[in-house]
């Protein structure tokens, strides 16, 4: 017999909020995961209404805190098996904590807190309570991330020298914040942001694929948050000059008020061996670069072990994609591999079986508090005019 859907529960997601959505697509994308609770909005009245609004029947709640108490005192299947938190950032830390304690595994938007200190009282309670905890660093679920991690981490490159991950947007490049767009204006509030706008919201994004890709860590930064919109409180701009683990250097760029730009991520690997590319806008591929050849572009469902430079390919990385090659995989497809992952490290829990959340297959509470430092350490670096500073 098939198993039983796993109940999922929103914290946020009301009133307009984008990334609920696709989070919500992906919940749902193999039949074996389903939202059944929710507490949309920070307003009672609101978020009873927005769940009496749902596109299909949902259990409403006024609050997180309702909905964490009752869903912790149902019976086993009936309960949400794991809650995900789409809120703003600074509504992440303490739904994250409660549920937690409740032992309700969570799946948090990122940035995963907006200080330190939440960071590691989150971390030390994954410890304690030994629960699944995943953070939503949605390309990671690309299997050309997985495919170029595969490539970097197994030495057919060499020793990594220099990498430059970026996140490049235009969205900002005006006062979008007084324009009655949402999603500006909470990005923009040091109360509801944190410390920086666009290294927070998508600098971290950069930094999680050069982590994932490579395996190496930031030791120390140089970094300048600049705001080039005037009258804004947090930076649109966001540059980070970093020495690696191994000894290499790398360049983490964030920006959001390049014209043009969309989702503009990316990451290029530069290695003794050889360099690699991969963009998340043409997410299907993934370029190699080897002295005195020509390019080689791979592509999802058409890679091939033993072609003169790949070897050895991990059996589950072949058995990932799922549909044919022609076929694009993108965003939402990310989110749902992300989504599977942690589904099996949640169903692991639940039966009281051993479970590993090593970063490999969606970002843990580890990486997250590592994105935090990230920031921490980079607005620390701005404030004494780029000087170094340790992570």
């Amino acid at each position: 017999m098939s198993p039983r859907p796993l109940n999922v529960g929103l914290i946020g997601g009301g009133a307009g909020a984008f990334i609920v959505h696709p989070h919500e697509r992906a919940i749902h994308f193999d039949g074996t995961r389903r939202v059944t609770a929710a507490a949309l909005h920070p307003d009672p009245k609101i978020a009873m209404q927005e769940a009496a609004n749902w596109p299909y029947p949902i259990r409403g709640y006024p609050s997180y805190d309702d909905m964490i108490k009752t869903e912790a005192k149902r019976p086993l299947g009936e309960r949400i098996d794991y809650a995900l938190i789409v809120t703003p950032n600074h509504v992440h830390f303490d739904p994250a904590l409660k549920c937690l304690a409740a032992g309700i595994p969570v799946f948090c938007e990122k940035p995963m807190t907006v200080t330190l200190d939440e960071a590691d009282q989150l971390v030390a309670a994954v410890r304690q309570h030994k629960i699944p905890f995943g953070v939503a660093h949605t390309y990671l679920g690309c299997w050309t991330s997985r495919f170029a991690r595969f490539i970097v981490r197994s030495g057919l490159l060499g020793d990594v020298r220099w990498v430059d991950a970026y996140y490049l947007q235009g969205w900002l490049a005006d006062r979008t914040e007084d324009q009655g767009v949402v999603q500006a204006e909470w990005r923009v509030d040091p109360k509801r942001a944190g410390a920086s706008c666009c290294g927070g919201d998508i600098g971290t994004h950069a930094l999680m694929q050069l982590r994932y890709v490579t395996g190496l860590d930031v030791k120390r930064v140089s970094a300048r948050l600049e705001t080039f919109v005037r009258g804004r409180q947090l930076d649109d701009h966001f540059t980070t000059y970093c020495e690696l683990s191994n000894g290499g250097k790398a360049l983490v760029r964030a920006t959001q008020i390049a014209i043009g730009h969309k989702n503009d991520l990316g990451i290029e690997v530069n290695g003794t061996k050889g360099s690699l590319v991969w963009v998340q806008e043409t997410p299907e591929q993934v370029i190699i670069r080897l002295p005195s050849q020509p390019d080689r572009t791979y592509w999802r469902a058409a890679v091939v072990a033993n072609d003169g430079f790949l070897k050895d390919l991990p059996a589950d990385l072949m058995a990932e994609p799922n549909i044919p090659q022609g076929h694009p995989e993108a965003f939402h497809d990310a989110f749902a591999r992300l989504h599977r992952c942690f589904e099996q490290d949640v169903r692991a829990y639940l039966d009281k079986k051993p479970f590993n959340c090593d970063g490999s297959k969606y970002a843990t509470v580890a990486d997250g508090r590592t994105g935090i430092a990230f920031i921490a350490a980079a607005v620390k670096s701005h404030e004494q005019d780029g000087a170094w500073v340790e992570m």
